[in-house]
């Protein structure tokens, strides 16, 4: 019998080993690693650096020299078909052969492929504007996940604390010593604790899903993170402000449209100025006595081609295009200088935030200690019969909150925390 039941714990313990052993366990490294490779805002941001390239590819390509076929096959019905004596074949067959440069366009080649690679620039750099976008999402989840975890905690605690004042009350009320009324008090304490707890555990599963569908693993709910909420919640110095802007990827991404803007308004300039092309085809024609020369029934021939288009009067219309141009540029320009004025308000606002966290948490943990020796002294007062039930219900109440509170301003102080890296351009 004794081997039975060894053999059996045997079993116990290495099914619930191997289970624990399936669980995975992510810090906040992993987290942000997964969101940055699996999440689908991520994606999108690397197809547009693709999309990007393939249209600068385009653009090169219309630089290069361009060959163009083409093949025809004719009948002609009658009157028209062997009219003349035959001089007109009724069947013809042509094949042609066109190759063509552009030479000069008064820059607008070299201009255009500037500005395709300026395409890229702000798809890579918008790729990384999304990837900061994406890690102040992961960060939120994830603490969100902790602070639910941690009120589980919470619960719990408050839960066998009622749990234990119900014994005692119940041993009092059993022994005449007390009214029923105040072990009833404790008893829907108790009911109302077990729905908390039950509605944090379902918060921890809506919570859990939000990081997973951030990381990349959406539906996934298997999981436990290995931070708790606590570290280092000191007050940070006042920022560089001049600095700020100049990390952001929203103010690169400006800068460079404005790039893009000035090289199509060289683009517009171009367009009043002459334009140089060369072009040569050769083709080749097959049909009864199509040759003019000969009367045979096949010709062959050649020719070049060199075109100049000089722009010479169109009403202004090419200059004012011009004019357009600079105007949004100039307009460009303004919203470039009132959002690096709006970087500098968010971080003043960021870090003003932050620091505000830091004093709730030591104001939270002051009333976390006294609420703790509030208790204690409670607990010992109805030991001593001096104080009844209600009166121990309000204190555990009042440290349950305080409690609540420390969780409550460390998670606001981890994401007050991410939101400053933000603002900062320091998020990668």
């Amino acid at each position: 019998m004794t081997l039975k039941i060894s053999v059996t714990a045997f079993f116990v313990f290495a099914v619930q080993y191997l289970y624990a052993q399936q669980t995975l366990v992510y810090s906040l490294d992993d987290c942000r690693n997964k969101a940055l490779e699996h999440n689908k805002k991520m994606k999108i941001a690397q197809s547009g650096i693709d999309a990007a390239k393939a249209s600068y590819q385009s653009v090169v390509a219309s630089s290069k020299p361009a060959l163009d076929a083409s093949v025809i096959g004719l009948h002609l019905g009658k009157p028209l078909g062997g009219a003349l004596d035959g001089m007109i074949p009724e069947f013809v067959g042509n094949g042609s052969l066109t190759a063509s440069v552009p030479i000069y366009a008064g820059g607008k080649i070299k201009n255009g492929k500037s500005a395709a690679g300026k395409g890229i620039e702000i798809s890579e750099v918008n790729k990384v504007l999304t990837a900061a976008e994406v890690l102040l999402n992961v960060e939120k989840a994830y603490w969100q996940v902790v602070q639910v975890n941690e009120k589980i905690v919470l619960a719990t605690k408050f839960k066998a604390m009622l749990q234990s004042l119900e014994k005692d009350l119940r041993n009092s009320h059993d022994a005449g010593l007390i009214y029923k009324n105040d072990l009833l008090e404790v008893q829907v304490s108790l009911n109302e604790a077990e729905l908390n707890l039950g509605k944090a555990e379902d918060g921890l599963v809506m919570a859990k899903l939000s990081l997973a569908q951030v990381i990349g693993n959406a539906g996934e709910t298997d999981f436990k993170l290995s931070d708790t909420v606590s570290g280092n919640f000191m007050e940070l110095t006042r920022p560089n402000i001049n600095l700020n802007s100049e990390r952001r990827p929203e103010i690169a991404i400006l800068k460079k449209s404005i790039e893009v803007q000035e090289l199509q308004k060289k683009i517009l300039m171009g367009d009043r100025l002459p334009t140089f092309a060369l072009a040569a085809s050769g083709f080749g024609t097959a049909g009864k006595r199509v040759n003019i020369k000969d009367g045979s029934n096949f010709m062959a021939s050649y020719y070049g081609l060199a075109t100049i288009s000089i722009p010479i009067f169109d009403w202004g219309k090419k200059s004012n295009k011009v004019r357009e141009q600079s105007f949004k540029i100039a307009m460009q320009q303004q919203q470039l200088a009132e959002s690096k004025e709006f970087v500098d308000l968010e971080v003043q606002n960021a870090y003003l935030q932050l620091n505000q966290s830091s004093r709730k948490i030591k104001l939270s943990d002051l009333s976390l200690v006294q609420s703790s020796e509030n208790l204690r002294i409670t607990e010992d007062r109805l030991k001593a019969g001096t104080i009844v039930g209600k009166d121990v219900l309000e204190a555990q109440a009042i440290w349950q909150n305080a409690y609540n509170s420390t969780i409550d301003a460390r998670i606001e102080y981890k994401i007050n925390e991410v939101i400053l890296r933000k603002a900062l351009g320091e998020l990668n």
